[in-house]
């Protein structure tokens, strides 16, 4: 991974304050297609970091989640399932997280009570789902597109500017997700945001 990425991201989580200390400063986003295979982008991953699998269209997803399950346990890499606490508890994951749409239901009765002693993260496109973290006691809240990104080159970014005033409505710590690169992430050095996620920043890991 980008060192520049890396270091910056590790002085947003240092700004963030003691309350996110526990919390990944870099969080891996897998896709269905852009991001075919996260075991190799993983293993680029500094020791701490976070993946989040999604692959949600996989036919063998349980036997995908549960190699990098592996992978994640011998990297120290935290490992979170998406939209799924039956494989998340099955992988031993160390938690489960809700896209914007699932987040509006908030997590199932089951997957409440397993969440006790684990991380729940939402997504959020606005302040509404914003506010809704703070509502289920979210671990954190990956806030998105921060920036114009290649998956959704049409969806107007929210710019650093509206992200840090987003960030100072909520408690939840907010992960910057969205069109984050080496050129652009001094943006968010004054922006609240505690560390950032993405899918771009390890494509070229991949691809090696």
């Amino acid at each position: 991974m980008n060192p520049t990425l890396t270091k910056a991201a590790a002085n947003l989580k240092r700004r963030a304050g003691a309350t996110v200390h526990s919390l990944p400063a870099i969080w891996l986003m897998s896709d269905d297609n852009r991001l075919t295979d996260p075991a190799t982008a993983a293993a680029t991953l500094p020791r701490g970091a976070a993946v989040i699998f999604r692959h949600y269209a996989a036919p063998d997803r349980k036997a995908l989640a549960m190699r990098l399950a592996g992978i994640c346990r011998r990297r120290g890499l935290k490992l979170i399932i998406a939209g799924d606490w039956r494989l998340a508890a099955a992988s031993g994951a160390a938690g489960l997280h809700l896209a914007e749409h699932a987040a509006r239901r908030g997590p199932e009765a089951g997957a409440r009570l397993w969440l006790k002693r684990k991380w729940l993260t939402l997504a959020a496109h606005g302040p509404v789902s914003l506010r809704r973290a703070g509502h289920f006691n979210a671990a954190a809240v990956l806030l998105s597109p921060v920036f114009t990104t290649a998956s959704h080159p049409d969806l107007p970014p929210l710019g650093h500017v509206r992200v840090a005033s987003m960030t100072r409505t909520t408690r939840t710590p907010v992960m910057a997700l969205g069109g984050i690169t080496a050129r652009n992430i001094a943006r968010l050095r004054h922006s609240g945001c505690a560390g950032i996620a993405g899918i771009g920043f390890a494509l070229k890991a991949e691809r090696k």
